[in-house]
C-alpha cells in the first residue's frame, strides 16, 4: 500500500513500504526529483519533519534522514527556527535543463575513435533476441535437464570450497579443466593436459585473445569467406587486417590464402563444420595448413563451435588432434550444447603458451565464476552432458528433416536447400533478385530470427540466402512459421 502526502499544494508523493529501497531513500529521491523538475522552486519551505512524517505515516527519523541527505548534497538549506528551504544556490543551467523538459541523450557530435574502435561506430550487427524461432545456434532449451543442473549447482553452493569463493584460478576451476580435457579427448580427439585448458566467458573472448596474441596492428590475418562475423570483428578490434579467403567444397584453401596475403600471421578457420556454409575441410587441406604453420612458424585458430552435432557417422576429429607441432589453438563453447546464458567457453593452447594466455586473460578478466564451473565439471563427469548431447542429436536430426520438407513444400520454386550432415542450421539459397537482408528485416518484424547469408561476406557478393536454425524451433511450430516466411520471401520475388 502506498502512502501519499496530503499537502497537494506541495507535490504528490508516493512511498512504497514493499520496495527494496529504504523509505528514507525513496523520500530523498522523490524530493530531489521534484526540485530538479521545478515543482519545488528555490526558496520553497518544506513541511516540518514532524508534519511530513505524520502525512506520510512514517517515522520522523525517516523524514529527518531524507532532509539531512538533501541538505548535505546542497538541495536544501536549513534555517534555525525557520525550517528547511529549497536552496537558491542550485546551478541555473541544471534547473533550466529539467524545467525545459529536454529529452535525455547525446546530441550528434564528432568523436575521435582509435583505428581499432572506429569500424564499429553505429554497426551493431545482430539482435539481442537470440531466442526467436530459427535463430542459428539456439539449442532446444525445453528438453535441457534443469532439475539435474539445479541439483548440481545446489550441491556446490550449499557448502562451497574456499578455492571457489576467493582463490579463483585465472584459467578456471581445476575440476572443470580436468573434466574438459578428458571430454574433449574422448569426443573430439583433442590432445592436451588439463593445464592447457583455459576457461573463458565464451568463445568470442577466446577468439579476441588469440588474435591479440599473434597479430600486430596492420598485420594480415586469414579468415574464411563467408565467415563468422565475430572473427572479423576480433581482427578489426586488434587493428589487424582481415584477409577473406573464399571457401569451396573442400573448405579453406591454403593456396588461395597465400596468393592473397603470403605473410599472414594467423589463420582463423572452422574446419569440422565451416560457418556458415557447412563444408568440412578435407584431410589433405588440413595437413597442408598444419605444414604451413610448422614451416612458417605461424599459428591456427580452430573454431569448433557445434561439432557435437553430426548426423552421418561419428563426429570428425579436431584439427588440433592432427597437430604434431603445437600450432593449433582450439576454441569451443558450451552455448550450443547447453545454453548461452551459462557464459562458458574454453580454449586449448600449446603448453609453451599457457603462461602467455593466462596473463592476457588476467588483463581483461581476472577469472570466471568458479562455483558454476564446479557444477559443470560434475555435469560432464557424471554423464549428464553426454546423455543430453545424444538426446538432442536425435531431436535435431528430426527437426532438420521436418524443416527441409516444409521449405520444399512452400518455397521449392524460389529456393535451393540441401540437408546438412552436421550442425544446427540450414543454408537456404534464394532465387536471384530476392534481397536476403530485406527478408531478414521483415522476418524479424514477424518474430523470426533468420540471418541474411550476404551479411557473412566481407567482400562484395551477389549471393543471396538465409541461415535458418532448426535446433531450437519445435516441429509443431514450424508449419505456421514457414507460411509466414514464405509470404515474406514471395513478396520480395521479382
Amino acid at each position: 500500500m502506498h502512502r501519499r502526502l496530503k499537502n497537494a499544494q506541495l507535490l504528490t508523493l508516493s512511498l512504497d513500504p514493499a520496495n527494496v529501497i529504504a523509505l528514507h531513500q525513496q523520500l530523498f529521491l522523490a524530493l530531489r526529483q521534484a526540485i530538479l523538475d521545478g515543482r519545488l522552486t528555490p526558496g520553497t519551505r518544506l513541511p516540518s519533519s514532524r508534519s511530513l512524517a505524520s502525512d506520510l505515516n512514517v517515522s520522523r527519523n525517516t523524514v529527518l534522514s531524507a532532509y539531512d541527505q538533501l541538505t548535505a548534497e546542497g538541495y536544501l538549506i536549513s534555517r534555525i527556527g525557520a525550517g528547511s528551504y529549497v536552496s537558491d544556490q542550485l546551478p541555473d543551467d541544471l534547473l533550466q535543463r529539467k524545467t525545459e523538459g529536454r529529452a535525455s541523450g547525446v546530441q550528434a557530435r564528432e568523436i575521435y575513435l582509435s583505428k581499432m574502435a572506429a569500424p564499429f561506430m553505429g554497426k551493431m550487427r545482430f539482435s539481442e533476441k537470440r531466442s526467436l524461432p530459427f535463430s542459428p545456434g539456439l539449442p532446444a532449451l525445453e528438453i535441457f535437464p534443469f532439475e539435474d543442473w539445479a541439483r548440481l549447482l545446489a550441491r556446490h553452493w550449499r557448502r562451497p570450497g574456499r578455492e571457489y569463493l576467493v582463490d579463483n584460478p585465472v584459467g578456471g576451476a581445476k575440476v572443470l579443466r580436468e573434466a574438459l580435457a578428458s571430454y574433449l579427448g574422448q569426443t573430439r580427439a583433442v590432445r592436451c593436459h588439463p593445464e592447457q585448458v583455459i576457461i573463458l566467458s565464451g568463445s568470442q573472448q577466446a577468439i579476441h585473445l588469440v588474435v591479440r596474441a599473434f597479430a600486430e596492428p596492420g598485420d594480415a590475418v586469414w579468415m574464411e569467406e563467408p565467415g563468422y562475423p565475430g572473427i572479423r570483428d576480433a581482427i578489426l578490434s586488434a587493428g589487424a587486417v582481415p584477409i577473406s579467403v573464399p571457401v569451396d567444397k573442400e573448405g579453406f584453401s591454403l593456396a588461395d590464402a597465400r596468393n592473397l596475403a603470403p605473410a599472414a600471421r594467423l589463420a582463423c578457420i572452422s574446419p569440422s563444420h565451416q560457418y556458415p556454409l557447412g563444408q568440412t575441410m578435407s584431410l589433405s587441406r588440413r595437413l597442408d595448413l598444419l605444414n604451413w604453420a610448422k614451416e612458417e612458424g605461424r599459428f591456427i585458430l580452430e573454431d569448433d563451435y557445434d561439432s557435437e552435432y553430426r548426423y552421418a557417422g561419428r563426429p570428425l576429429s579436431s584439427l588440433q588432434g592432427l597437430d604434431d607441432d603445437s600450432r593449433v589453438l582450439y576454441v569451443g563453447t558450451m552455448s550450443k550444447v547447453m545454453f548461452s546464458g551459462l557464459r562458458v567457453g574454453y580454449m586449448v593452447v600449446p603448453e609453451d603458451l599457457v603462461d602467455v594466455f593466462l596473463a592476457l586473460r588476467r588483463n581483461i578478466d581476472s577469472h570466471s565464476p568458479s562455483v558454476p564451473e564446479a557444477a559443470l565439471a560434475d555435469f560432464i563427469n557424471e554423464g549428464y552432458l553426454a546423455a543430453h548431447v545424444r538426446r538432442t542429436r536425435l531431436l535435431y536430426e528430426a527437426r532438420q528433416k521436418r524443416l527441409l520438407t516444409l521449405l520444399q513444400e512452400k518455397l521449392g520454386d524460389l529456393i535451393m536447400v540441401a540437408p546438412q550432415e552436421s550442425g544446427m542450421h540450414l543454408v537456404v539459397y534464394l532465387s536471384p533478385g530476392i534481397n536476403d537482408k530485406e527478408v531478414e528485416r521483415d522476418a524479424a518484424k514477424a518474430g523470426m530470427l533468420v540471418r541474411a547469408l550476404s551479411g557473412f561476406y566481407n567482400l562484395p557478393t551477389d549471393q543471396s540466402g538465409l541461415i535458418l536454425g532448426f535446433a531450437g524451433t519445435p516441429e509443431k511450430e514450424m508449419p505456421q512459421l514457414i507460411v509466414k516466411l514464405a509470404d515474406i520471401i514471395r513478396s520480395k520475388a521479382t
